[in-house]
């Protein structure tokens, strides 16, 4: 008796889900989260996403900044949002991989809670410094650490950043102790590098490109296993002297677990062909040096099922932690 009562439950709740489908978007505009600070990569493929998705689907998209924690004060947002369709959540390595094993009391699961929807992009971190510390490669940086303690210190976009796990890395694997300085973003971070306040960072190509071309910033590096066309005769951390050092962003779209999947698919058409477009391809490939990818919602979640497991193992070796 119990289990006929779930069931005409589940079927009443599934009709309902069904029948209400077909009116969105129509109902109310769509608020697309970004768990960062406006100006870094995650903002601006957010900002870039919402004016297409407005567009196709015409309804406005309203992005909404809800920075800290990694991201994780955005993601816990999303992921008690209702999933109808109008919450999206743009979701990053540190989001939806890294934070896993970085706090022990994250407030929300990244795979039990959101359902993916598009894998937008990768794109390589890289190797930033402050051009009066008076370095010019990663082996004087180097160098530099091993000597004065004064200087062991980095900037990140957040504690449990992909921007943060690159210097943990980075320590682990030169054997010189740093100390970390999360920010609620890249921007903020950057500007205190940029006037020596904190010695280095890693972070995306994408908001370095302009203080880098005032000669505010100096790039040494990037982390990727190639070297990038942004930047041609930058070397990669492992022709820079530091074997063993590869890492890549990326940038993806999710919903709150339980959204109907004819919206998220229609979500994840959307995107794949907004990605498609020449103005978006000029603004995030070719300017800001993200490769761009319109994966699937199933490529998106085995994606996240092999990082999981690959950043804690990095968490757990280098004793990082954001609590």
């Amino acid at each position: 008796m119990h289990r006929l009562a779930a069931g005409l439950l589940a079927a009443t709740l599934a009709a309902g889900a069904a029948a209400q489908s077909p009116d969105w978007p129509q109902a109310r505009p769509i608020t697309y989260v970004v768990p960062f600070t406006a100006g870094g990569s995650t903002d601006v493929v957010g900002r870039t996403l919402a004016e297409k998705l407005q567009a196709a689907l015409k309804q406005t998209v309203v992005v909404d900044n809800k920075p800290g924690q990694g991201g994780g004060i955005g993601a816990a947002f999303v992921a008690k949002a209702a999933p109808d369709g109008y919450t999206l959540f743009g979701g990053t390595i540190s989001t939806h991989a890294i934070n896993a094993s970085l706090y022990r009391n994250l407030p929300y699961d990244p795979v039990k809670d959101f359902e993916p929807v598009a894998l937008v992009a990768t794109l390589p971190n890289v190797l930033l410094v402050d051009p009066a510390l008076g370095v010019n490669s990663v082996a004087e940086l180097i160098a530099l650490l091993k000597k004065d303690e004064k200087k062991r210190t980095f900037a990140s976009s957040g504690a449990g950043t992909s921007t943060h796990l690159a210097g943990e890395l980075f320590a682990d694997l030169i054997g010189v102790p740093l100390q970390h300085i999360p920010y609620k973003g890249t921007p903020p971070a950057m500007v205190d590098v940029s006037s020596g306040q904190v010695s280095f960072m890693f972070d995306q190509m994408t908001a370095a490109v302009p203080l880098l071309q005032a000669g505010k910033l100096k790039l040494l590096a990037v982390t990727t296993p190639k070297r990038i066309a942004l930047a041609p005769n930058t070397p990669t951390m492992i022709e820079a002297g530091v074997p063993g050092f590869e890492m890549a962003s990326w940038q993806a779209v999710f919903a709150p677990k339980g959204t109907p999947k004819a919206i998220v698919e229609r979500l994840h058409a959307e995107i794949a062909r907004a990605l498609q477009q020449p103005d978006v391809q000029a603004k995030l490939h070719d300017q800001l040096g993200m490769d761009l990818v319109g994966g699937s919602p199933q490529e998106l979640a085995t994606l996240m099922a092999r990082e999981i497991p690959r950043w804690a193992a990095l968490v757990k070796k280098s004793g990082a932690s954001a609590n």
